[in-house]
């Protein structure tokens, strides 16, 4: 009995313990998480650009990586601004594509933008100073920094063997509405461990960003160690509206001791789009068995590149007839217009009801698909053949009934 219940007591005892030990382990990581938000400060904003200082050749664009930081426990609406833009520069903040004046920051939390400014043709070396100021969208709360440029002659920046830019496909070719990416190598052969500017030279309008293999995130610069190479993506996005033709784009890498360069080609071959509708928009059609119904519907070219050797097909029920005025188009210019007239003809067996007649499109890289809906309605002849026979029947009734009465 004793025994039992000296088990008993040691059961209890380790039981107690290990809810003991699960209830420090599940409130360490609340704790931690109070902790944290103990130690941080109602309100706080700060600006950190990555590099405070930079050297570039004259001429070349400067592209700084720049972090807005929230340090306080609540959320905050940050404006950001170029307060000081040396004369001959043009500058802005960007992410990605556009511009960028503000930014939304939860609790302890950042956001990555970046400083891209360009310089005239006639500004030459020297010491240039742009100012960033972040502030609290009620003013409570401010952040200054600065970015000192220092360019100077192409001379003392000079291509070296010790920066190797490589790429296996310097010439790509697509449609204007691809998004083209190049692999560039960049291989840093000397003894020192160096960060590495990118800059770009492409065609207005377009766009042309870095970033690493197969991620979305975009950097301008590079830190490669002694010796060794780093691959980067070069991600295009054509205009909108660029005609096809080759456009050359130059990339730069650049340190304080050297740079290099590399040319790409892109080849745009256009857009290839096809439109196809009705002058009235309705895709119906009414016809009599045996007899030709004709519609006419227009075919345009939207794309930015000629479309040659458009040709029609029909699909249709068995025994009726499509045909085409023309039978094709040799030419369709970017944005012309061509009309074409559709002759449908029902087989003469066909019965009274709702068919469907299908039209392809078929251009040189581009289709286009039309569904007709033909409605079959019975011969005129055949109504008046019917009235001309109840005109009969009603007649010989009338005739009956007015001999029937004399007698």
């Amino acid at each position: 009995m004793k025994g039992m219940r000296g088990v008993f007591s040691f059961i209890l005892v380790f039981f107690i313990f290990t809810i003991s030990i699960l209830g420090m382990l599940l409130s360490t990581p609340l704790a931690y998480g109070a902790e944290k938000e103990k130690d941080l400060p109602p309100r706080g904003i700060a600006l950190a650009p990555e590099y405070t200082g930079v050297v570039l050749p004259a001429g070349d664009d400067l592209s700084v990586d720049i972090e807005v930081y929230n340090r306080g426990r609540a959320d905050e609406d940050i404006d950001v601004s170029l307060t000081t833009v040396p004369k001959g520069w043009k500058a802005s903040i960007k992410t990605y594509s556009f511009e960028v004046t503000g930014v939304h920051l939860q609790s302890d939390s950042s956001k990555s933008l970046t400083l891209k400014a360009e310089p005239d043709k006639d500004v030459g070396p020297g010491k240039y100073v742009f100012e960033i100021k972040a502030q609290t969208a009620d003013g409570a709360l401010t952040s200054t920094r600065r970015v000192t440029v220092t360019t100077k002659e192409k001379g003392e920046i000079v291509k070296s063997e010790d920066l190797v830019l490589t790429t296996s496909y310097p010439v790509l070719k697509g449609p204007t509405d691809t998004k083209f990416e190049f692999s560039v190598e960049v291989e840093n052969k000397t003894d020192k461990d160096s960060i590495f500017n990118l800059s770009s030279q492409g065609p207005e309008n377009w766009e042309v960003n870095f970033k690493p293999a197969y991620e979305d995130k975009f950097f301008s610069s590079l830190r490669i160690k002694a010796g060794q190479s780093q691959t980067m993506a070069v991600a295009v996005t054509p205009f909108a509206l660029a005609e096809p033709g080759e456009y050359p784009i130059k990339v730069k890498v650049s340190s304080e001791k050297a740079k290099a360069e590399v040319d790409l080609v892109i080849i745009l071959t256009g857009t290839f789009k096809l439109e196809s509708a009705t002058s009235n928009g309705l895709l119906s059609l009414n016809a009599i068995r045996g007899e030709d119904a004709n519609l006419s519907f227009f075919v345009r070219n939207n794309g930015s590149a000629t479309q040659t050797n458009i040709r029609f097909l029909s699909f249709k029920p068995e025994n009726w007839k499509v045909e085409f005025n023309p039978e094709n188009i040799d030419t369709l210019a970017p944005g012309d217009l061509k009309q074409i007239e559709l002759t449908v003809t029902p087989s003469d067996q066909a019965l009274v009801g709702d068919y469907s007649v299908a039209v392809r499109i078929e251009g040189e890289k581009a289709n286009e698909n039309l569904e007709l809906r033909t409605t079959v309605r019975a011969s005129t002849a055949w109504g008046w053949l019917g009235i001309g026979i109840i005109v009969l029947v009603v007649a010989g009734l009338v005739a009956l009934f007015m001999r029937m009465g004399r007698r």
